[in-house]
């Protein structure tokens, strides 16, 4: 956990920090972007870890992991439109990375996206690159995006 300007960051832990993440999500994919509900509830958060971006008086961002064998799959990255631009979705991000590379199996991973185009350079500021061409998903249009795992330093 950690505490950033006027938020805090932190995996997600129990039922209310669920919610509160299912939440995020359904405002921004399911209500501003017109995704259809059953396309973001795909049954696999039960496989995902799931992290928290809480601002001085709610959650205002989360993302969830998928870890698989050779790679952390990064998706449904989302912030509220009150906290967009304050660097909220940055610092959660970071912070996912971080999380993720002080794991015992993180060597070798890579991580992996897959980006709504209009946030290609969001992704690019934080080490990510393009790695296929566009694609329709849920109807907007997507690229898959890569960066690797960097393991902390050590002492």
């Amino acid at each position: 956990m950690t505490a950033d300007n006027d938020w805090m960051l932190r995996r997600a832990q129990g039922k209310d920090d669920m919610a509160a993440c299912m939440a995020i999500r359904h405002q921004v994919f399911v209500r501003e972007q017109c995704v259809e509900e059953a396309l973001e509830r795909d049954g696999r958060d039960g496989d995902c870890i799931h992290y928290l971006a809480i601002g001085v008086d709610r959650p205002v961002g989360t993302g969830r992991v998928m870890p698989l064998a050779d790679r952390y799959k990064i998706q449904r990255v989302a912030v509220l439109p009150p906290a967009r631009g304050t660097g909220v979705g940055a610092a959660l991000m970071r912070f996912m990375m971080a999380d993720l590379a002080n794991e015992a199996d993180a060597a070798g991973r890579m991580f992996v996206l897959s980006s709504q185009v209009h946030a290609l350079p969001f992704y690019e500021k934080l080490g990510f690159s393009v790695c296929s061409d566009v694609y329709m998903d849920a109807g907007i249009p997507h690229r898959d995006m890569r960066a690797p795992v960097v393991p902390p330093a050590g002492p």
